[in-house]
């Protein structure tokens, strides 16, 4: 696959001298397997049997009644392994790095889904896994920090800058650098320097295939495309099969957390808080402060509060063949609460920043149009945030009863020797 890592003027591969190497060696590597019968087989067979795809193409009929306007569509990745569409990816390279001769991975996470991800395909595949994870984000996803411990992950806090996914990726980057003889580093997300940005595309492309064949098969006049983007995995993988044509309109959802000021949001692509930069071995669109320093995001979700955007991602958004809008927190807390009400499907925080944005889109089309959302994931890693927002009384109730039990030594000690 003949790439020059570049989308018009972003991507690239600015690291240190000592990665280029290994860089190389990953695109050739790359190149050679998806052009490979047996691999791509193996691959497919993973997807079908361990992934459980394809994942199916739900009509939001109650929301979409509701709404009004076009109907509703959405892409249920959270019917994935794991829970959201990252196991597309991690499942994609991690067949690489074994082919390889690869026997350790390290991954960055920020929402955890990645490293959740990461760790069962690990676990699948008999890889050695180590995934760092921002502290903040550490304490606010303890389910998926369980889960990846549980699949055998070695689960590192970074306690350096923000504590989140920026700084996750630093310290994967600087174990990578200090040992890519043995170990590949599994990016999550569709950024970084070139090949990973048109590997992770590849590998979660899948959603986007899947996708135009199902609405092939019923025949929809599909209007626009939505996604979340923080990253940018889902998104390109997503629209991937969709980006030379003309239509349908493909719509990006970002972060615009609790407002348009500095540090209030993670919007790259919508406002002018953003400027061109070079971070992570890439270039692309930066949130950074006057120094040039990485600024400060927010966001209530964990994987859309990282400060820059894909390459591609920002290309396209750039050229206009992606239309970004940025979805406020609240928004997003509604979209969650108004799908899983109508359609008995709970997004993930990222996916319903999507939902929201569909949501506004809809009553403005006719009946006889669709708009398909990716629900990248669904919200049960979320139950720490949403929770006492939802039911704030209950949850601190439910949350003191739980210390005092677990102080009191009323927990079954399985493993500890006590029956």
């Amino acid at each position: 696959m003949e790439t020059t890592g570049y989308f018009d003027r972003f991507g690239g591969r600015y690291v240190a001298e000592v990665l280029r190497r290994p860089l190389e060696e990953l695109g050739i590597a790359f190149a050679e397997a998806t052009g490979d019968r047996a691999f791509m087989e193996l691959l497919e067979g993973l997807r079908r049997d361990f992934i459980g795809r394809p994942t199916p193409l739900l009509f939001a009929e109650n929301a979409s009644r509701e709404l009004g306007g076009a109907r509703i569509y959405v892409k249920m990745e959270g019917l994935a392994h794991t829970g959201a569409h990252k196991i597309n990816n991690a499942i994609g390279q991690a067949l690489l790095a074994k082919r390889m001769g690869k026997t350790r991975i390290i991954a960055e996470t920020g929402a955890g889904q990645h490293g959740l991800a990461t760790a069962s395909a690990c676990a699948r595949l008999g890889l050695e896994c180590t995934v760092y994870m921002g502290e903040v984000d550490v304490r606010r996803q303890q389910p998926n920090v369980a889960a990846m411990e549980l699949y055998g992950a070695k689960v590192v806090p970074v306690t350096s800058g923000s504590r989140t996914l920026k700084d996750a990726i630093n310290e994967a980057m600087r174990d990578w650098a200090a040992s890519f003889a043995d170990t590949h580093y599994l990016i999550g997300s569709a950024l970084g320097p070139a090949p990973f940005p048109d590997m992770v595309r590849e590998f979660q492309s899948v959603i986007g295939s899947e996708t135009r064949e199902q609405i092939a098969e019923r025949g929809l006049s599909v209007e626009a495309l939505v996604a979340c983007v923080g990253g940018g995995s889902n998104a390109i993988g997503f629209f991937s099969p969709f980006i030379d044509a003309a239509s349908p309109r493909l719509i990006g959802a970002e972060a615009g957390g609790i407002g348009p000021g500095p540090g209030e949001n993670a919007a790259r692509m919508t406002g002018t808080a953003a400027s061109d930069g070079i971070i992570h071995g890439y270039k692309s669109r930066f949130l950074t402060d006057e120094d040039g320093q990485v600024a400060e995001t927010r966001s209530i979700s964990a994987g859309l509060d990282y400060p820059g955007i894909g390459p591609q991602l920002a290309a396209l958004g750039e050229s206009g063949r992606i239309e970004f809008t940025a979805v406020r927190d609240r928004e997003a807390l509604e979209a969650l609460r108004f799908f899983a009400r109508t359609e008995g499907v709970i997004f993930a925080l990222e996916s319903a920043h999507a939902g929201a944005a569909a949501m506004a889109l809809a009553p403005t089309l006719p009946k006889d149009r669709a708009i398909v959302v990716n629900m990248s994931g669904r919200g049960d890693k979320d139950i720490f945030i949403t929770s006492p927002v939802f039911r704030p009384a209950d949850w601190t109730g439910f949350l003191r009863a739980e210390l005092a039990r677990l102080e009191s030594g009323e927990e079954i000690h399985v493993f500890g020797g006590r029956e």
